[in-house]
This record gives structure tokens, C-alpha cells and sequence, in this order.
């Protein structure tokens, strides 16, 4: 018997490194499934700013589409698509990187009231990379898809205006829409002005405002910060801020 069973051993190690030759063409083959099927992956799609979860539709008319935004700290946000040129205000301090699809990431540090245009028609992810939330309003410009001839000749398209108590700086034009910047300290006035078309104001900070229309009695306005409010043209006013605080607020005339 033991001569037997010494004769059946090469046969025996012959097997076992057919095996053992087998597992490991088996095994070098899975990295290379593997990377075959990273590089037939498909980068995922982007979805409508819609349905991005950061992103709330909080106001919508023909002209305008307004979102409040707010990313947590070290959040990012899903790839989202932005099919109109957008305006948005930065509420509060944050350092975001923008990351627009095909392109290299681009570091933002932005203050509290900062505001920008963005042309649309791009897709992109926000990474907040600070410590505090980054929040904004981004304002869609819906007109921009379809030439007005009829939209307002901004002669000012950057001016500062000292005021009793304050400040306004026109900011930029773009789109046919206006975009100033006002702050006004406590007991501060923007003089009366007349507004031939509609605006929308974007509150920077808590607002105690008492509006005196002309024709009309006086009437106090309160916004929160992040709050935004439609008000139509054809009106001439005086705005005084009858707040506890500094007031600051964006406005887009269009």
C-alpha cells in the first residue's frame, strides 16, 4: 500500500497546481472587470434644479423663478442643471468650491450680502467646504431665454449713491435687469424715486421699513433675512428704515 500511494503523489501535485494556476487566473481577471467597468460607467446625469434638495422654489412669476438655497457644512450638492442666467445673493459668510461639469473646480470665499451673475445653460455641484452653512437666493432670469425689445436702457449700470443714512450701489445690469445693493443705517431714507417697472427685493439682513407711497398712507414692511417680495411698478416712494438695526437688501429693477 505504501508504494502505491507514493506513485499517485505526482499525479496528486500536478492537480493541485492546476487548481492553483486556475485561481489565480481567475482572481487577476476581477481587477480587470473591474476597471473595464469603471470605464464604461457613465458619470451620473444631471437632474433639474428642481428637484436638487438643496435648492426650495419659494416664489415664480414670467419673469422670475427664486430659490432659497442652504448646503451644510462639508455637504455637497447633487449635480444640478442651470438652463437660465441666474443672479444669487450670499446670505452670510461661506467658502464653497464650484464645480461645473467639464471643468477644473473654482474656490469661492463669499461675505455676507455678496452678489453675482451667473450665465445659465451649464450643470454643476456646490461644495460647501467651511464650517458654516452656505445659503443664498439665486434669482432665475426667465426673460433672458426670449429678446425684449421692450425691456428698460439702464443708463447706470455702476454708480454709488450716498444717501441721509446710507448707501446705494448699483451693482450691475444684466439681462435687461438692474441690480442694486442698498443699506441703510437706523432712521436711514431712500429719498423718494419712482419705479417705471417691477422689481424684486431680496432681504439681506432683517427689515423694518416704512414705505410712504405717494397717493397712498404710510404702511411699514417686514421681511426676514432670505425673504424676497414682488412688488409691481408705476409707483414713486419713500423707504425709511424704522428697524432696531442696520438694514441691507438687493434690489433687481426690471
Amino acid at each position: 500500500m505504501a508504494l502505491t500511494s507514493t506513485r499517485l503523489w505526482p499525479a496528486r501535485i500536478l492537480k493541485m497546481r492546476v487548481r492553483l494556476f486556475l485561481i489565480f487566473i481567475a482572481c487577476a481577471a476581477i481587477p480587470l472587470a473591474a476597471q473595464k467597468h469603471r470605464a464604461q460607467a457613465k458619470p451620473p446625469s444631471a437632474v433639474e434644479i428642481t428637484a436638487e434638495p438643496n435648492h426650495h422654489l419659494i416664489f415664480q412669476n414670467a419673469e422670475v423663478r427664486v430659490f432659497e438655497v442652504e448646503a451644510a457644512p462639508h455637504s455637497v450638492t447633487m449635480l444640478h442643471l442651470h438652463r437660465h442666467d441666474y443672479v444669487f445673493v450670499t446670505l452670510g459668510s461661506a467658502e464653497i468650491s464650484n464645480e461645473v461639469e467639464g471643468k477644473p473646480p473654482v474656490k469661492l470665499n463669499l461675505q455676507d450680502g455678496d452678489t453675482r451673475f451667473a450665465p445659465g445653460n451649464f450643470a454643476h455641484v456646490v461644495r460647501n467646504v467651511g464650517d458654516t452653512p452656505f445659503r443664498n437666493v439665486t434669482i432665475e432670469l426667465l426673460r433672458n431665454q426670449v429678446p425684449d425689445e421692450s425691456a428698460p436702457k439702464w443708463e447706470d449700470d455702476r454708480s454709488l449713491q450716498v444717501l441721509h443714512g446710507g448707501t446705494q450701489e448699483v451693482l450691475f445690469v444684466q439681462d435687461g435687469v438692474r441690480v442694486s445693493e442698498v443699506e441703510l443705517q437706523i432712521a436711514g431714507v431712500l429719498p423718494k424715486h419712482h419705479h417705471p417697472g417691477p422689481r424684486l427685493v431680496v432681504a439681506v439682513s432683517d427689515l423694518l421699513f416704512r414705505d410712504d407711497v405717494v397717493g397712498k398712507p404710510p404702511s411699514n414692511i417686514e421681511m426676514r433675512s432670505g425673504e424676497v417680495k414682488w412688488l409691481e411698478g408705476g409707483m414713486t416712494h419713500t423707504v425709511t428704515n424704522v428697524g432696531p438695526k442696520q438694514a441691507k437688501f438687493v434690489i433687481l429693477e426690471l
